[in-house]
């Protein structure tokens, strides 16, 4: 009867913190898909990015290649984020929400055979448009 009684003694303090941690939301189910757009790039001017997908606001420097992802981590505040693009390069990047609508990307890899790394911040400005 003690085991029993400990076990679920034990059992009733875990099953809160599990489910406390449960239902906090990652910071990539946060984001809202829609257009973007982007600051802050190599002192380009702001560019706006039709964003379906919130993980490929990783790839800044590679949005038009196609590269796959590993998710690193992804919590209720940032998401850090390695991708690589075969021929076209690599990156690393972290993705922190300030809202839903507003993040900051720090990014840094090799894209034309050259390193990069640099901060940015997107705002989604929109829906996408139609196609």
């Amino acid at each position: 009867m003690g085991v029993r009684l400990s076990l679920l003694t034990i059992a009733g303090a875990v099953l809160p913190l599990a489910l406390a941690g449960a239902s906090t939301p990652s910071v990539l189910s946060q984001i809202t898909s829609g257009l973007w757009e982007i600051t802050g790039e190599r002192g380009a001017s702001a560019t706006r990015v039709c964003v379906r997908e919130p993980s490929l606001l990783a790839q800044v420097e590679h949005r038009s290649a196609k590269c796959t992802q590993t998710v690193l981590r992804n919590d209720s505040a940032s998401a850090i984020i390695e991708y690589s693009c075969a021929a076209d390069g690599f990156g690393h990047s972290k993705i922190t929400m300030l809202t839903p609508r507003s993040v900051r990307i720090e990014t840094q890899g090799i894209a034309d055979y050259a390193p990069f790394g640099y901060v940015v911040h997107a705002r989604r400005v929109g829906n996408c448009p139609a196609h």
